[in-house]
């Protein structure tokens, strides 16, 4: 990855995203968000992405294309995104340094947004 990026992906969560992107026609890859919901708050969105939009954050990891809404960017900021496949749940995870708490069932999360100045330093590469 060069450059910045708002979060990483591992290994695994990059071959599910190829796989995602390749399975749909015309698909590029998958847009990362967040909307409020479930007992802890918020809750991560996935959607597929075929027309990418340029105001999102782009983030490429061995052909897998990954896009953060911008409205997202903040709570996503320095976050792992993984994939993992167990006998109770098959999807992505995520670790997120800006995660304060989650439900007991884990489909939601509490986050608190990331220094915005921070954010703005690491994108003008400071």
């Amino acid at each position: 990855m060069a450059g910045f990026s708002v979060m990483t992906l591992t290994q695994k969560a990059a071959e599910r995203v190829r796989e995602i992107a390749t399975s749909r026609e015309g698909a590029h890859g998958i847009r990362l968000g967040i909307k409020k919901g479930g007992c802890a708050g918020m809750e991560y969105t996935v959607d597929l992405v075929t027309e990418p939009n340029p105001k999102d954050d782009h983030i490429e990891y061995e052909g897998a294309h990954v896009y953060v809404a911008p409205e997202a960017a903040l709570f996503l900021l320095g976050t792992e995104m993984d994939f993992e496949v167990t006998a109770l749940r098959t999807g992505f995870t995520f670790r997120n340094p800006n995660q304060s708490s989650a439900c007991g069932c884990g489909e939601s999360v509490e986050l608190k947004a990331a220094d915005l100045k921070a954010l703005a330093q690491a994108r003008a590469g400071a």
